[in-house]
């Protein structure tokens, strides 16, 4: 059990930081969340959740957390193995043999998951309209041919790593992936309203709406070559405006998530611990498998190295995940960012509406970890 100091001391740390940073404008509004050895030792939540109409950010906002929901994805995919449904080595045209054309018969859910399929492309004046109709780019992407060969490069399939894995689980169990991560994951772990892809009608008035600090501008200087524009052309950047329309809200595209801080750190804290609450989402096998190193090297869309998992990017040194060695999650567009540490039994994430390059998360992941007694970690 944490020792109760530690713990009142690293919420009292990160509660100042977040009066600090939505007093100053610095941010809107923010949910920080960590698990140590199973215990949720930090729970804090500051600012506005809607300016306009002075709603609070507080536990249950529902926050739009971009590829954050990645790792969730991932999480899902973990537990679908791990029971037999799926299979990282199968190739995905064994359950969708339309994609196996044009040289991708051979691709595999887990050159999918670990951005090497060759297939982050978009075409480049798609609207969100169009994105977010996931079966009709599927169906696009299952006409293209991959951009290089399948395992031998890795290149970030920004969203279509969320299009062609819906379709894929939804062909493979004939389940949608909205409910594949109810069923599975969420509802297991008592979460099932705070941790979603698509966000209902019903939970609509618990999201929060999403401000851009700086976010925006930083997208707009890429020149018009820049591979990141290959995976999100310009009419389809992870920007505020895009996260706040109502289309963007009801797609079911687990490139994505939408959540609160406490239910994405519940996941990792499940996936860090073994077993959290009597819940064991996954074998210490699988877990294994899914976070094993699968890609090194400089990623063909991001320009820069990033060490990759099955769907989890991994921690340590230079990586982006705020964890060291044997640490995994991802990171959402504009600041959020969830992951795991097994070897402390550390879960971590903050997710936040107003879109920066602040750095707030490593600040956060850092200065609780310090308190805790756990260490900081290496890293941008």
């Amino acid at each position: 059990m944490t020792d109760g100091r530690l713990r009142n001391a690293a919420q009292t740390r990160v509660e100042e930081i977040l009066d600090e940073v939505t007093a100053s404008g610095e941010e809107t509004g923010v949910q920080v969340a960590a698990y140590l050895d199973g215990e949720l030792v930090v729970d804090a939540w500051a600012g506005l959740a809607d300016v306009e109409a002075g709603r609070p950010m507080d536990a249950e906002t529902l926050v739009p957390s971009w590829s954050t929901g990645k790792g969730i994805a991932a999480a899902l995919v973990a537990v679908l193995v791990d029971r037999g449904m799926v299979d990282y080595d199968t190739p995905i045209a064994a359950h969708w043999p339309e994609f196996g054309a044009h040289g991708k018969s051979e691709i595999t859910l887990g050159q999918l998951l670990s951005h090497s399929a060759g297939l982050p492309q978009l075409p480049p004046e798609v609207t969100p309209e169009e994105l977010f109709d996931v079966p009709s780019v599927g169906d696009w992407l299952a006409g293209q041919a991959p951009l290089w060969e399948p395992g031998t490069a890795s290149g970030y399939h920004g969203w279509t790593y969320g299009v062609l894995l819906a379709e894929t689980l939804r062909r493979a169990t004939g389940r949608t992936c909205d409910e594949l991560l109810r069923k599975e994951v969420a509802g297991p772990l008592g979460v099932a309203d705070s941790l979603l892809f698509s966000v209902p009608d019903a939970l609509l008035g618990r999201l929060a709406t999403c401000y851009d600090g700086g976010w925006a501008a930083y997208l707009d200087r890429m020149p018009p070559d820049s591979p990141f524009l290959t995976f999100a052309p310009r009419p389809v950047l992870p920007v505020a405006s895009l996260a706040n329309r109502a289309d963007f809200r009801r797609a079911a595209l687990p490139a994505n998530g939408t959540m609160t801080a406490r239910a994405a750190a519940k996941v990792y804290a499940a996936l860090a611990c073994g077993e959290l609450d009597g819940v064991r989402l996954v074998s210490k096998a699988t877990l294994k498998e899914a976070t094993a190193p699968r890609t090194s090297g400089e990623d063909r869309s991001l320009g820069f190295p990033l060490l990759k998992g099955y769907g989890f990017m991994l921690g340590g040194a230079g990586s982006v995940v705020r964890s060291p060695d044997g640490g995994f999650g991802t990171n959402g567009s504009g600041g959020s960012a969830a992951s795991a540490d097994p070897a402390h039994r550390f879960s971590f994430a903050v997710t936040k509406n107003r879109m920066s390059l602040n750095g707030l998360d490593k600040r956060l992941f850092r200065e609780a970890r310090e308190v805790l007694g756990i260490g900081g970690v290496s890293g941008p």
